[in-house]
């Protein structure tokens, strides 16, 4: 007597076929609590080893497998005070005693690891800070955990998640000059809202086909803003192309991560990407975002690029290309930190760091520094900043007296320039008209 048939597995979202992989199952389903393993898990210098040391030390264990741990010092670096020096201290300490990799202040977590070819497609990453689906751009189920958390993976290399329901992010057409991955992450915070709890974002069109590495990690980074558990983007030859330079092992096999034809989303929503401008997001949310001109005239005293989402050698690039042969305004002060050292590094070969000094711009050691209130580049009560950040909620970089306003590094190079507010493609289109 032949065996019944098995009914073919439901059409399955990229997200699903994830954690459904991570927790050793064919299928999973929205909503279901499950238990994964974890493939990397990282922490920086503020989430990990400060936190896990005295965890470690009462329950008398070893992570699981030192080889799959990375430290990153991203948040204090380089040290301001005393205190600050005590967790970097510390650090390098516990890093060494349990063999973990140490990425010590060569850039930002988010940046470092793809930077490395520690991400790839498929895998299941843990990090200790809420921009880890950062990771997702590159077809990984990335996600943030908070330290009690982080400190069960590092001993058990397990942890227990929700399976997410999805929402579809479709980027149709081509984004003009001047309109960048930013604006549109800027366009969604305010459409879908930043209260998208238990659910991932995947984004895909021709207009996310046509984007850099750089600019669909801006994408993933700020799935945090909408307040999903993931970013994702499945993986094409592009993606491949990024991790093989990156020195990671990647084949044709990993591009079967994708959602399947039929897969259930919980919503579809559609940018223009044709009909999109330059966005700025008002003070105090990433939410309160309009087009640019809505805040054109809008007086600034510091622009700063930087972050994990606005300072990669591309966002440099595009910085360079208003600032060229430009001078900032009087008044106006340029801040720019790089994501990485190896960031930094390129944009001096290539004389991107040579055209932001030249035209008045500080460059500073690459870290979260101001974007999370940490470092030089605080802001005082009633300064007004235009960052290239993913957040300005009240008093995150300095006093809560002031006021940041957010934008792509395009918009926040040209606003430099004038010392107010600015729709970038005002002075791109000079620049065009000029050559």
């Amino acid at each position: 007597m032949s065996a019944t048939p098995q009914a073919p597995a439901r059409p399955q979202t990229l997200a699903e076929k994830l954690v459904a992989r991570a927790a050793g199952r064919e299928v999973v389903t929205p909503g279901e609590i499950v238990t994964v393993s974890v493939d990397l898990l990282f922490a920086h210098d503020s989430s990990g080893p400060r936190r896990w040391a005295p965890r470690l030390k009462e329950l008398n264990a070893e992570p699981w497998d030192a080889a799959r741990v990375v430290v990153v010092s991203d948040h204090y670096v380089p040290a301001v005070d005393a205190a600050s020096a005590e967790i970097l201290a510390g650090a390098r300490a516990f890093a060494a005693e349990h063999g973990l990799r140490h990425l010590d202040m060569e850039g930002i977590c988010h940046a470092v690891l793809p930077e490395r070819g520690l991400v790839r497609p498929g895998m299941f990453v843990a990090g200790g800070d809420s921009h880890t689906p950062t990771a997702g751009a590159f077809g990984a189920y990335a996600a943030g955990f908070g330290a009690t958390d982080t400190t069960g993976i590092l001993v058990t290399g397990r942890t227990w998640t929700t399976v997410p329901r999805s929402i579809l992010v479709r980027v149709d057409g081509q984004l003009g000059h001047g309109v960048t991955a930013k604006d549109v992450m800027l366009t969604l915070c305010r459409d879908l809202g930043m209260s998208n709890d238990f659910r991932a974002v995947e984004y895909a069109g021709p207009g996310v086909a046509a984007m850099s590495m750089s600019e669909r990690m801006v994408l993933s980074n700020m799935a945090a803003e909408l307040g999903c558990e993931a970013g994702l983007i499945a993986p094409d030859a592009e993606t491949l192309s990024y991790l093989s330079l990156a020195g990671a092992e990647v084949t044709r096999a990993d591009l079967r991560w994708r959602s399947d034809e039929g897969a259930a989303f919980e919503r579809t929503h559609v940018v223009d990407a044709d009909r999109l401008g330059p966005q700025v997001a008002a003070p105090h949310s990433p939410a309160n975002t309009d087009d640019a001109r809505a805040s054109a005239g809008t007086r600034v005293t510091q622009a700063y690029i930087g972050a994990c989402v606005g300072a990669k050698l591309e966002d440099l690039r595009m910085a360079a290309e208003v600032l060229r042969g430009r001078r900032v305004a009087r008044g106006t002060r340029l801040l720019v930190a790089p994501a990485t050292t190896r960031t930094t590094a390129q944009a001096a070969a290539d004389g991107t760091l040579a055209v932001l000094t030249e035209a008045g711009a500080m460059v500073m050691p690459s870290g979260c520094g101001a974007c999370a209130g940490m470092g030089a580049g605080l802001l005082s009560a009633g300064e007004v900043c235009i960052s290239s950040t993913n957040r300005n909620f009240r008093g995150r970089m300095g006093s809560p007296e002031a006021s940041v306003y957010l934008g792509s590094p395009y918009t926040v190079a040209a606003s430099a320039v004038t010392g107010a507010i600015t729709d970038p493609r005002d002075l791109l289109a000079d620049r065009a008209v000029a050559a």
